[in-house]
């Protein structure tokens, strides 16, 4: 419930008062929810689901929290949903959300059996806090989402599962699927460091979808454990690989559209290679001002000696 989350509950209210009513509610995800190495600098995650991109855009300009042009912003909602936006009332001084600004169509369409890519799924499929909502339909319609979602993993995973798991282990195992469909800059083991705080949250919310495949016959249960009841076909395994490469394509287009719909990304950025790496980042005036060009040789380096094991702050 969002009484766990005051200071998350406090800062949606305000979004809703400077959004007038096009927020239909808001969700938290990330580590400020899992304690999972936060830090003092750490945003909070939402994902903020919205009847209409241009009202909510158009109403945010108005109250003077959104610096950017409402078209450009609905324009590249249609184009890769969904936008990244830093909500920062008062300068900051209120707190600090990291949105994902999405509609109910898109929200619906990201968890559905057909996704365009993995970034919204990968997400919901963890633990999510719900924060506020417009009603009692609109949360319910967003938990009927997530279930579907949940009950739907072995639609994708099943090429995945080279041994018998429980609900639990699935989650392990899902995790290190969906952060491989993704450039990050965290360790390489940061999907065990997320599995960790959430163990328990998969082996409740992926039983359901494990027991309904030993009843249709898709899997097989043996003790505890369940395995497949037969190899995926060539061909399915083929559509869900594809299914990631084009999902880290997405992703990593992601970043470029972050540098114009996220207020300060670069400093924010900094911190966040910063905390997960250990490393202290000094950045150069040329990649400070023109970080399209220079900061690649940066990014890259990061990228390919990022630590094996997560630090610990």
């Amino acid at each position: 419930t969002g009484s766990e989350w005051p200071e998350a509950v406090e800062l949606a209210k305000r979004m809703v008062a400077d959004s007038g009513d096009s927020m239909r509610g808001v969700l938290l995800y990330g580590s400020r929810l899992h304690k999972t190495n936060p830090d003092k600098h750490s945003a909070l995650d939402f994902v903020v689901l919205v009847g209409d991109y241009r009202a909510f855009y158009e109403a945010l300009s108005g109250s003077g929290e959104m610096h950017r042009p409402v078209g450009l912003m609905t324009g590249l909602s249609a184009l890769l949903a969904p936008n990244v936006i830093a909500y920062t009332p008062d300068e900051g001084r209120e707190g600090l959300a990291k949105c994902l600004i999405v509609s109910k169509d898109d929200f619906a369409r990201a968890l559905g059996p057909n996704p365009p890519d993995h970034f919204s799924l990968g997400r919901m499929l963890q633990r999510v806090g719900e924060v506020w909502f417009a009603n009692a339909d609109e949360a319910e319609w967003a938990r009927a989402q997530i279930r579907g979602a949940h009950l739907r993993v072995l639609d994708w995973m099943a090429p995945y599962l080279t041994a018998p798991v429980d609900a639990a282990s699935l989650g392990r195992r899902l995790l290190e699927v969906c952060y491989q469909g993704e450039l990050r800059p965290e360790s390489r083991s940061r999907s065990d460091a997320i599995f960790e705080k959430q163990a328990e949250h998969f082996a409740n919310a992926l039983a359901p979808a494990l027991d309904a495949a030993a009843a249709s016959g898709a899997m097989v249960k043996e003790g505890d454990l369940y395995r497949l009841s037969q190899p995926v076909s060539p061909a399915e395994a083929r559509r869900w690989r594809r299914h990631f490469r084009r999902s880290k394509v997405r992703s990593t287009a992601r970043w470029f559209k972050h540098m114009m719909t996220f207020a300060n990304w670069l400093p924010y950025v900094t911190r966040k290679v910063e905390r997960h790496t250990g490393r202290t980042i000094e950045l150069t005036t040329l990649e400070k001002k023109l970080p399209l060009i220079f900061l690649w040789p940066r990014a890259i380096h990061v990228l390919v000696t990022r630590p094996r094991r997560e630090i610990r702050s």
